[in-house]
């Protein structure tokens, strides 16, 4: 099974998006994750933004929740990726679309050990969805951080392989790269006005075609990074930057301007994508709990019992001790 633990001390050193070089990160890294989330609020229909722009900031705030558990619950880490390449040459013809199915050929240990990502978006709209049905605010706000979270990463080409870090290939530290370093550089003058919210019929066939999308651009990601490299000496390639205290090796800015040129934006475009994506499942749940009336909420915020568990689960991950999933949403 690939080994997505590592240690909390360091996680929490490269949280916010900056990391040393020679760290692994396998997430869009908190800003991007916030930021996905945040804008596909205002992809909504009016029926639903004036709810979701009440909570916007519980909404952006805990995008990056899942990635606060994947460290500490064991089921978590599986849930934001899949190695599709796994699965033969053509994976996309071997893996059965539907979870029962799936496991029926490969079993359920397989399937956890190389990624569950397309399935687990489709639980996390249908649990959305009964949230909606039973009005219950909390679980409501919580399934869509969570939610947006899925979407995000199975946009992000490098959570479709198992060379998911470039360890393969001599190129150790390109997930960060691609799915932080640009972001941090780029993401100001990105266009995030991607349209409405549509109305998805199957949901987890939209969750595949992201994936397939994605693992279409895993050979593009990795083949321009090498050609770059080749033509970059390391005292160009890399540049050392302060975080806060620390002075940190990242890529220069010279070399990651080159990298996104070489890629015509790939970056933006997944993160677009990801933001239309995360507003339509959360449109589609919302109609497939017959359109329940949010202003019934009004000025209603989470419950006290909610904010408790966000502060326990905030204080393990920070302290590294084990934590269990917030009660009540769990599997």
């Amino acid at each position: 099974m690939k080994n997505y633990i590592i240690a909390i001390s360091i996680f929490v050193l490269i949280a916010f998006i900056y990391m040393p070089i020679n760290q692994p990160a396998y997430t869009w890294g908190f800003y991007a994750h916030k930021k996905i989330n945040r804008m596909a609020v205002f992809t909504l229909p009016s029926e639903m933004m004036g709810f979701y722009k009440q909570h916007i900031e519980y909404i952006s705030e805990h995008a990056v929740d899942p990635d606060k558990r994947r460290y500490a619950v064991a089921d978590e880490a599986a849930r934001h990726y899949i190695d599709i390449d796994h699965y033969g040459s053509h994976p996309f013809d071997s893996v059965p679309v539907f979870w029962k199915a799936a496991v029926k050929k490969y079993t359920e240990d397989t399937l956890k050990a190389y990624g569950i990502v397309p399935w687990h978006i489709e639980k996390m709209v249908y649990r959305l969805s009964e949230a909606f049905k039973q009005e219950n605010l909390d679980l409501i706000l919580h399934y869509s951080a969570d939610l947006g979270h899925y979407i995000g990463d199975a946009h992000v080409p490098l959570h479709t392989t198992e060379n998911y870090n470039g360890q393969l290939t001599n190129q150790k530290g390109i997930h960060g790269f691609w799915e932080s370093r640009i972001p941090e550089l780029k993401s100001e003058s990105y266009d995030y006005w991607v349209g409405k919210a549509k109305y998805i019929e199957k949901p987890i066939m939209n969750a595949w075609g992201t994936v397939k999308a994605s693992h279409a651009a895993v050979d593009s990601v990795l083949k321009f990074e090498a050609q770059l490299n080749s033509t970059f000496s390391p005292d160009k390639k890399y540049s050392f930057e302060n975080r806060g205290s620390m002075l940190m090796k990242v890529y220069s800015k010279e070399y990651t301007e080159a990298y996104d040129k070489l890629m015509n934006g790939m970056v933006e475009r997944r993160m677009r994508q990801a933001i239309i994506t995360v507003g339509s499942l959360w449109y589609t749940a919302w109609v497939n709990a017959g359109k329940p009336n949010l202003n019934r909420f009004g000025d209603k915020q989470v419950s006290d019992s909610l904010k408790l568990a966000h502060k326990q689960q905030e204080e393990l991950w920070k302290t590294g001790g084990a934590t269990k999933e917030i009660k009540g949403h769990d599997d």
